[in-house]
């Protein structure tokens, strides 16, 4: 992998920048990473006036483009303070791209990396050589998939080379996973697992147009699309029957950024909600989690549907509760880092959408306190703990819920809906008692018995005072 970087020269730095600065110093990490070139505002120095007025319009181009073209891949930034963020953010085993790249935690991966994508071009039917053309030939549009400061280091070739390598293997990993043959390379179980969490993090992330380019140059091409496909489902955090048959439902025309945000699009769908919300009920709630809702009445239930937008609520009858319905998932060691970069990943700032996964992970969130709420979505089939306790799932929900702002339109007729039932207290204490002393069959049963011995027994009591009263 030698060469893959380089040491950038001052003058081509100074080239690449648009507006003059002062270059203040450099420093080397090593003879494998790229030299990092400071620049740096000096505090009080200002240029020109007509250098002043040119950031102006820059600036103005920028906010114009800005949501016209698709997110960069980038660092995350807003969540860098939050405590888990090395646990969430950073990978495992597995670096993918520019940023994590030439770390020493990840050489032994370099040659996994290399493995693999040399099995991939031997798959492929073309050459490496042809192979990487399409790669270098397209390295000019490439680098605008990337934030500048992220790829600034990287020449060309070196860049090229690097993007070649990490598409290549990443596609055979996942035909790998897919097709169930990982074995072949002598990767572990668990490193396999931890590989396909790295793909998932948003500092980890190819451009997809790489992916793409890679398999419609190769003789596999069909069946590397079925299995990229096949591996996001598989990565959708949702049970093989509720995913069944929704591939084509959640397909579409418009290329994804990168894996994440296909894995975004598929626990979405393609539909997304409209910023303008006609009604005008007031989006405000006082229950705080399952055991309140459970207390006047709700049930809880796990809905047909694998989209995460999919969130209903319906009253059963004019005297008994309602059902809150909520899409299935499952919960592991990955849910936590999937979750919080698709959070991360909504948050960049070139990145227009409606936080549809922040909102769901804030809704989920109000439901759950304590272990008790996450007993009760399990008992209900909404979410499947492959983690460990409840106490645990409970944890990860509330850490990654902290301090989220959500869409208030996504989930907010939910919301209307179930506060204008709590507020009702309308025959409580009926809910309350069918909830407490009705929950099964067999309490029915019992009741109806009992019921039917009292309405007994009454009838033999007043047929014998009458008797009393009125012999023959």
């Amino acid at each position: 992998m030698a060469g893959m970087e380089h040491v950038i020269s001052m003058e081509e730095m100074i080239h690449s920048r648009k507006v003059e600065r002062k270059e203040v110093g450099e420093t080397s990490r090593g003879h494998d990473q790229p030299v990092i070139v400071s620049s740096i505002a000096i505090h009080g120095e200002t240029g020109s006036e007509e250098e002043n007025f040119m950031k102006l319009k820059e600036a103005r181009v920028k906010g114009k483009n800005r949501w016209t073209t698709k997110p960069k891949i980038q660092k995350v930034l807003l969540l860098r303070d939050h405590k888990d963020f090395r646990k969430y953010c950073e990978p495992r085993v597995v670096s993918i791209g520019p940023i994590h790249h030439g770390k020493p935690k990840y050489r032994l991966a370099e040659e996994y990396k290399l493995t693999l994508a040399e099995n991939f071009i031997g798959e492929s039917g073309k050459t490496e050589k042809e192979l990487y053309m399409v790669i270098k030939n397209n390295i000019e549009q490439l680098r605008k998939c990337f934030d500048e400061e992220v790829i600034r280091n990287y020449k060309d070739e070196a860049l090229s080379w690097m993007l070649f390598v990490d598409g290549c293997a990443t596609l055979k990993f996942i035909h790998s996973v897919v097709e169930k043959n990982v074995k072949r390379f002598q990767i572990k179980n668990g490193q396999v697992a931890f590989v396909q969490q790295d793909l998932f993090l948003l500092e980890n992330q190819l451009p997809y147009r790489i992916l793409n380019d890679l398999i419609q140059n190769s003789n596999e091409s069909e069946n590397l699309t079925k299995s990229v496909q096949s591996f996001i489902d598989m990565q959708s955090m949702q049970s093989t029957q509720s995913t069944t048959g929704k591939t084509q439902e959640k397909s579409s025309n418009k290329e994804p950024v990168h894996l994440l945000d296909l894995l975004r699009n598929r626990l979405l769908g393609c539909t997304s909600v409209s910023p303008e919300n006609n009604s005008d009920q007031e989006d405000w709630h006082s229950f705080r989690n399952v055991q309140e809702l459970k207390a006047v009445g709700i049930h809880l239930k796990s809905s047909n549907d694998s989209c995460l937008r999919k969130i209903t609520f319906a009253e059963k009858w004019k005297f008994y509760g309602g059902t809150l319905s909520l899409p299935p998932i499952i919960v592991d060691d990955s849910t936590g880092p999937k979750f919080f970069n698709l959070i991360a990943y909504e948050m960049c700032p070139d990145f227009e959408n409606d936080y549809g996964v922040s909102s769901y992970i804030s809704f989920l969130d109000s439901l759950i306190d304590e272990p008790k709420d996450v007993i009760d979505l399990r008992n209900a089939g909404i979410l499947q703990n492959f983690l460990g306790s409840d106490d645990e799932v409970a944890k990860v929900f509330n850490k990654i819920g902290t301090d989220l702002v959500p869409n208030l339109e996504i989930y907010k007729d939910v919301r209307c809906e179930i506060q204008q039932y709590y507020n009702k207290g309308r025959m409580l204490w009926i809910t309350q008692v069918i909830h407490d002393h009705f929950s099964s069959p067999w309490t029915v049963v019992a009741f109806i018995a009992g019921l039917f011995v009292l309405i007994l027994s009454v009838l033999q009591t007043v047929y014998s005072m009458l008797a009393y009263y009125h012999p023959k």
